[in-house]
């Protein structure tokens, strides 16, 4: 105990700075944890507060999780929902690692810092910002690729009633509003592998592809495998904003378009049953924590210097 309270002492400098953000986390992240329980009740508002309307909702057990997959769409949201997150983990993998070299190959730091700023620009803007840029490009009438296609006397599309095509312009606005935010993460990390490693690779005669694939990469490969096992914990959460916003709600497209959040977003709309919407987050949550322990355990086994914990 003695010990416990010298260490204390010894790094209270850096508790005080780490105290605003645990205060945030204990209200914003664990202390909401008790409203876990509006998952097993039938939810109803009681005029005396929130405490009081959870006390005095029925318990229902498990009749919330069944309701929200108990429909025709319960195969749907969870198919969308897993493999669009996956196209997005792989991808968004990809081209930040492959953005982040790329900027570091920069010999011009001015002109590496304005193409960092204009890959960054996009991660700050609104979903219904970026819904309605896109709306600019596949508007039928003025739309820009129907107006490109208008001029190889191609018909125009109706693109918000084509399925076929938004998996790919889902991906696509996703990769391009998040990639400059994932990239910076990777851009970091290059720059602070020692330069005497490349050197020492140059004076070998090592072209750049092989200096990249036999320095950058594995060093690279740490910082890697932590964002990508967290974002594996977010695997079955959607991004509202995308695959509400930039679709436009089209109900042409929910075949597509139609995720877990989206889903429970319209029931809550239309039936009010919070105590639905509540199993939904605690089944994403549950699920996402789940599949954090089994992916860590996996490259434990493999590499336990690159394992999360």
């Amino acid at each position: 105990m003695r010990n416990f309270f010298k260490n204390i002492n010894r790094n209270k400098a850096l508790l005080f700075m780490v105290l605003p953000g645990t205060i945030w986390f204990f209200f914003f992240s664990y202390l909401p944890l008790a409203g876990t329980v509006v998952a097993f009740k039938e939810y109803r508002f009681s005029r005396d507060g929130f405490w009081a309307s959870i006390f005095r909702s029925e318990w229902v057990g498990w009749d919330n999780f069944k309701f929200l997959f108990s429909t025709d769409d319960a195969f749907t949201i969870t198919r969308n929902t897993l493999l669009y997150n996956l196209a997005f983990i792989i991808l968004g993998l990809v081209f930040s690692v492959l953005l982040a070299i790329i900027l570091s190959e920069l010999v011009n730091r001015r002109l590496s810092k304005l193409y960092q700023t204009g890959m960054f620009l996009p991660y700050f803007l609104s979903w219904v910002i970026v819904g309605y840029f896109v709306f600019s490009f596949l508007s039928m009438d003025r739309g820009l690729l129907n107006q490109i296609l208008g001029w190889f006397g191609v018909n125009p599309i109706q693109w918000y009633s084509e399925a076929q095509y938004w998996p790919y312009i889902l991906i696509i606005v996703n990769l391009w509003k998040t990639i400059g935010y994932s990239s910076v993460v990777y851009l970091a990390a290059i720059l602070g592998i020692d330069k005497s490693l490349y050197e020492a690779a140059m004076i070998d005669g090592a072209s750049k592809w092989q200096q990249i694939r036999r320095i950058t990469i594995p060093m690279l490969a740490p910082i890697m495998t932590i964002m990508t096992l967290l974002a594996v914990g977010k695997i079955f959460y959607a991004d509202f904003g995308l695959f509400y916003q930039v679709p436009r709600d089209s109900g042409t497209l929910y075949s597509v378009t139609n995720v877990i959040d989206t889903y429970v977003y319209r029931g809550l709309m239309t039936t009010g049953e919070i105590g639905m919407s509540a199993a939904a987050g605690l089944y994403q949550s549950i699920v996402g924590f789940v599949l954090v322990i089994i992916s860590n355990y996996v490259v434990r086994r493999v590499d336990k210097d690159s394992a999360l914990f």
